[in-house]
């Protein structure tokens, strides 16, 4: 049997102003935003290419405080590519950082080890990894 995770909620204080954060700036697809009444509300985006989406809302998801989620991880083929996509978009992202080194020889002295790192408007932070290809 397969377990697959498909959705993340992330906290946010301003439902409006994440959507336009995580479809505008990342990119995200807006899956859907569902208005259940005044006080409810479910918006669920997905990261291009990703099985798993994430949910930001109010009064139907776990209460949680706003940019208490931390390093939540996208993986990229190239790194570079998603810096200048970011850094194009105004999302304010790290430089380029090596973390570690690779126990093997990989394709690009990037793979696994290269991130970078940003944060949304209410401080959830994220970390972009590189691996263009798996072993």
């Amino acid at each position: 049997m397969n377990w697959t995770l498909e959705v993340v909620i992330v906290p946010v204080s301003d439902v409006d102003r994440a959507k336009k954060f995580y479809a505008d700036q990342l990119g995200f697809t807006v899956d859907h935003d569902t208005v259940i009444n005044d006080e409810a509300r479910i918006v669920q985006l997905t990261p291009p290419g990703s099985g798993c989406s994430i949910v930001i809302g109010k009064g139907v998801i776990p209460e949680m405080p706003p940019g208490s989620v931390k390093g939540l991880q996208l993986v990229v083929p190239d790194l570079k590519r998603a810096h200048e996509e970011l850094v194009g978009r105004g999302v304010e992202v790290s430089e380029i950082q090596v973390v570690g080194q690779n126990p093997r020889p990989v394709p690009d002295p990037l793979d696994n080890v290269g991130f970078v790192f940003f944060a949304d408007p209410d401080g959830n932070t994220w970390g972009v990894q590189q691996i263009s290809s798996r072993a």
